[in-house]
């Protein structure tokens, strides 16, 4: 079968502004020039915020900083508890522990995953760092991504909210007062649908959040925001051009992630995905397959065992390089298991054939993400009756471009505007 060629479209060109000067034209006190990004040490939350900036012109002039919980012995128990409390914990059983070992010394600032790490995000040291670099730097935009991080973003608004614009990623459950704006997916606002309602005892219906439908200042998005745009997938495909470029097509990328509390599956969908690739070999040129890091052994073991010694199949072993871009931007088709938002919502802004495995699997908000998806056309299901030949399209998931131009209009409507 001959090989398709790749074409991705021409990234958009920003056309810098001519004339006069920022400074003359409107002010240095309303450029926002930087940002400041603040993670969870989490890749997948935290590419949600690198992928707004990079829609917004500024991935190359912002700050990270880190939200870390304590991990390992007891404080594996304590992930379910609000960020602070758990802190309050943490420090409490160190004490617990260097009296009780009548050390002279706290394991708070010399165990790696202490106190001191927790605190890496600083709210009260990026607010004086806006107000320091005010004067010649202008407003600082703020974004940060996952529930650890809604405090310290939070706290930067109440402390600054005339030096800051603080973008909260993922619904923070209550009080959206507290940011400039709330971007997080549409299917977050599952709990309030009359079919959510029924599923939910009524004594209970208060405790679910969110409680109120969105106001204006919340930016409703299909998927997940990511790194992936065409400009990224451009890149790739020259970086990864001669592991590629030769591959027999179509080449079939399958994402394989993990089971999650609201899509449980194991080693019976493992056998009915082998199962369904095997059925499909015929109309592939070669199939390549990547687990995550939440991937079960046992899941991946039938996996290997079913269709790691097909010539046709290259299983990738976990090391580095990862070829993960490389996928995205030389596949002709993707498979990918229903638990994951952000690696179906990566696929589907390629606009290639995106196939779901294990959809029937998933329940509560998951099963409106699927729906809208494939209500819009951008999935399928994956049956194993599929010919892998056949080119169907749509128009790409963009949600990362949508929510930039939300940005951009609360920044106009308070008088600011973004320096690119």
């Amino acid at each position: 079968m001959p090989m398709k060629p790749i074409q991705l479209p021409e990234p958009p060109s920003p056309t810098p502004p001519r004339g006069t000067p920022d400074i003359f034209e409107s002010g240095v006190h309303t450029i926002v020039r930087r940002a400041v990004v603040i993670g969870n040490g989490f890749p997948s939350s935290e590419n949600h915020s690198i992928g707004l900036l990079r829609a917004l012109g500024l991935s190359h002039n912002h700050l990270l900083y880190r939200v870390t919980r304590p991990k390992g012995g007891i404080d594996a128990w304590l992930q379910w508890l609000p960020l602070s409390l758990h802190k309050k914990f943490h420090y409490l059983f160190s004490v617990f522990r260097a009296f009780s070992s009548k050390s002279h010394y706290l394991p708070i600032t010399s165990h790696p995953s202490g106190l001191s790490a927790i605190l890496e995000a600083d709210a009260k040291h990026i607010v004086n760092l806006a107000r320091e670099t005010y004067e010649k730097e202008g407003p600082l935009l703020v974004v940060a991504s996952g529930r650890d991080t809604i405090s310290v973003a939070s706290s930067i608004k109440r402390l600054a909210p005339d030096l800051v614009f603080v973008v909260q990623i993922q619904h923070p459950r209550s009080h959206l007062d507290r940011f400039d704006m709330v971007i997080t997916p549409h299917h977050d606002y599952y709990p309030l649908t009359p079919e959510a309602q029924s599923q939910v005892p009524k004594f209970l219906r208060s405790w679910i959040t969110p409680r109120e439908p969105p106001d204006s200042h919340v930016v409703l998005t299909l998927g997940a925001l990511h790194r992936i745009d065409f400009a990224s997938l451009r890149s790739a495909a020259l970086t990864w051009q001669d592991v590629f470029a030769h591959v027999p097509r179509p080449l079939l990328v399958v994402n394989i992630g993990g089971p999650t509390k609201n899509c449980r599956y194991g080693v019976d969908l493992a056998k009915q995905l082998a199962t369904s690739l095997l059925s499909v070999l015929g109309s592939c040129g070669s199939v390549r397959i990547s687990f995550s890091e939440r991937t079960p052994q046992k899941v991946s073991n039938i996996i290997v065992k079913e269709l790691g010694n097909n010539p046709k199949v290259y299983i990738w072993d976990g090391q580095e390089p990862n070829p993960h871009m490389g996928h995205l931007a030389w596949a002709d088709a993707f498979v990918v298991t229903a638990d994951s938002v952000s690696m179906i919502s990566e696929a589907c802004s390629t606009g290639k054939p995106v196939y779901i495995m294990g959809a029937e699997r998933c329940r509560w908000k998951f099963t409106e993400f699927h729906k809208s998806l494939r209500q819009r056309g951008v999935v399928r299901p994956f049956t194993g009756s599929e010919d892998m030949s056949e080119n169907w399209s749509y128009p790409p998931l963009d949600d990362n471009a949508e929510a930039a131009k939300r940005v951009h209009e609360a920044l106009a409507a308070r008088g600011w505007k973004l320096k690119i």
